[in-house]
């Protein structure tokens, strides 16, 4: 058996990177754990949050990202370690890519359904105020859509990835 201790009981230099502190399915179910309910609460934040990052919500998902690191690693900042986190997370979010694909179902669930803003020119409110979406924003969406009235949107969708798309009404036929 290979052993890698020193007689002093140290490790050879390189050795500590790899030699983990806690078994790795642990790592495994940390990272399914932490990704899990980072995806239900900022799924529960609404679109906004994740398609129009104001500074403070970059500041929020970086802080969000430290915050939730020791609970991933338990404290083992090992090569191995963050290896097998990295490989965790992207496995996970490349099956919840294909769930999604695969699922009308799961997609709705987990990215939710284009929400309609403006109908025939008039705002809905209540919508507005759920998605937390201010008049200034909708407004933004318009004027980039070469609109600068209300009046003149057909519709204004919400989509799942939190963008605004604006169509306009039709010009009416002579």
């Amino acid at each position: 058996m290979l052993h890698l201790a020193m007689l002093d009981g140290t490790l050879p230099v390189g050795a500590s990177m790899w030699k983990m502190a806690q078994p790795w399915w642990e790592f495994v179910l940390r990272a399914l754990v932490v990704y899990g309910f980072l995806l239900i609460t900022l799924r529960l934040t609404g679109k906004r949050q994740v398609g129009q990052l104001a500074p403070f919500d970059l500041v929020l998902l970086l802080v969000l990202s430290n915050a939730v690191q020791n609970s991933m690693n338990a404290g083992d900042n090992t090569v191995a370690a963050g290896f097998i986190l990295v490989l965790t997370l992207l496995a996970v979010n490349g099956f919840m890519g294909w769930i999604t694909w695969r699922s009308k179902r799961a997609e709705i669930l987990v990215e939710g359904r284009p929400q309609i803003l403006v109908h025939n020119g008039v705002p809905d409110e209540v919508l507005l105020a759920t998605e937390r979406i201010t008049r200034h924003e909708l407004m933004a969406a318009v004027r980039q859509a070469g609109l600068s009235d209300l009046a003149d949107v057909r519709v204004a969708i919400l989509e799942t990835n939190g963008r605004i798309n604006v169509i306009a009404k039709m010009a009416e036929k002579a």
